[in-house]
This record gives C-alpha cells, sequence and structure tokens, in this order.
C-alpha cells in the first residue's frame, strides 16, 4: 500500500476498495464505494442542476462512469475529488445538452437562421463525440439485457428523453410506480456495468 501512504484514512479505506473492485471484480467493495459517496454525488448534482429528478438520473451516471474508469483512478488524489470531477463534468455536459435542446425546440433566435448549428459548431471535440458514441453503444447493449418493462422504462427516460409523467401516461402507470421501477431498472442497469468492466 506505499502507493496509497500520503492518502488521508478515509482515502486509504478506499484505494483498498478500488484494489478489491478492480483485482477481484468484488461487487461488495463497489457497493460500499456507492454507499460511502451516494448521497455527497446526489446534493452536487442538485446544486449544479436544481432537479431532484435530473439529480438522481445523474448520480447513477457518475457512479457508472467512475466505475467503468476505475482503472484510470490514481491514488495522487483522494477517490472523492476522482469522482465528483467525473460527476460534475457530467452534469456540465448534461446541462450544455439542455441548452442545445432547448435552442432546437424554440428554433432560430432573433430571426436568424441555424442557430442550433452554430451553437454546436462552436465546440467541436471529435474525440468526446466518440467517447460519447462508444458509451451509447455500451449503454444499449446493456440495456438489452434487462427484463422488457425495465428495458422500456429505460429506453423512454434516457433515448426518447421523456419525463417521469410522460413515461406514466405513455405507459398508463401511476407516477409512483413509474419511479418505483424506473430505481429499479437503473439498480439492474448498474449491476450489469459493474459486471462488464472487466471486459472493457
Amino acid at each position: 500500500m506505499d502507493v496509497a501512504q500520503n492518502l488521508t484514512p478515509k482515502g486509504q479505506r478506499d484505494y483498498i476498495y478500488i484494489q478489491r473492485a478492480l483485482n477481484h471484480n468484488d461487487q461488495q467493495a463497489y457497493e460500499c464505494l456507492l454507499n460511502q459517496y451516494r448521497d455527497a454525488v446526489y446534493f452536487l448534482m442538485l446544486r449544479m442542476t436544481g432537479n431532484h429528478d435530473d439529480a438522481e438520473d445523474l448520480t447513477i451516471e457518475a457512479f457508472g462512469k467512475a466505475f467503468s474508469k476505475l482503472h484510470q483512478y490514481s491514488p495522487e488524489y483522494g477517490f472523492s475529488t476522482w469522482l465528483f470531477r467525473i460527476a460534475a463534468n457530467n452534469a456540465i455536459d448534461f446541462k450544455r445538452r439542455m441548452r442545445i435542446k432547448q435552442v432546437s425546440m424554440e428554433g432560430p433566435a432573433n430571426g436568424s437562421s441555424g442557430s442550433l448549428k452554430n451553437m454546436v459548431d462552436k465546440e467541436p471535440d471529435p474525440e468526446n463525440k466518440l467517447i460519447i458514441e462508444q458509451q451509447v453503444k455500451l449503454m444499449r447493449q446493456l440495456v438489452e439485457k434487462l427484463r422488457p418493462r425495465y428495458r422500456s422504462l429505460i429506453e423512454l427516460r434516457y433515448f426518447d428523453e421523456l419525463s417521469y409523467e410522460e413515461i406514466s401516461q405513455r405507459l398508463g402507470l401511476p407516477l409512483g410506480t413509474v419511479k418505483a421501477q424506473l430505481f429499479r431498472a437503473r439498480e439492474f442497469l448498474s449491476q450489469f456495468m459493474r459486471d462488464s468492466i472487466g471486459n472493457y
């Protein structure tokens, strides 16, 4: 554990969990990391988005991304610092996508044409686009493993970007049922993501 000597006791504990997760695919180690920081990440996401549903979704996404990149973690920094950076960057990307979506829905501003195209073209990032495409491909492969009812919920929420209320109306289910089943679907999806880490 010489590599983690400069970490705080909490950081050293996290580092042990990380090594167990990476070297032994220890699901309990992943769960310990998730339970340790889930609330903190959630409140960070809530502060950045101001929306409970978005914060909940982004929290799950942040852990999914962090766990899939766990082999890239360096004990030079605490795991929490690394995790919060991933979560914050993910939230920033989410807010940018929402702005682009809003512009596309509102149409050209001030009578100018192609406002959405101009907005997108200002931030070209081929490498980031490739990473996103790979993540989407992986996510779709994992979603296919879900039971049909959970798969349809995930697709409506994340691929079609429907709100909880819209999903409730689309499927004819009570709002509480939609939220509960989506929570279960995300749990299964997170499990699939953890199980697939060794293959990517």
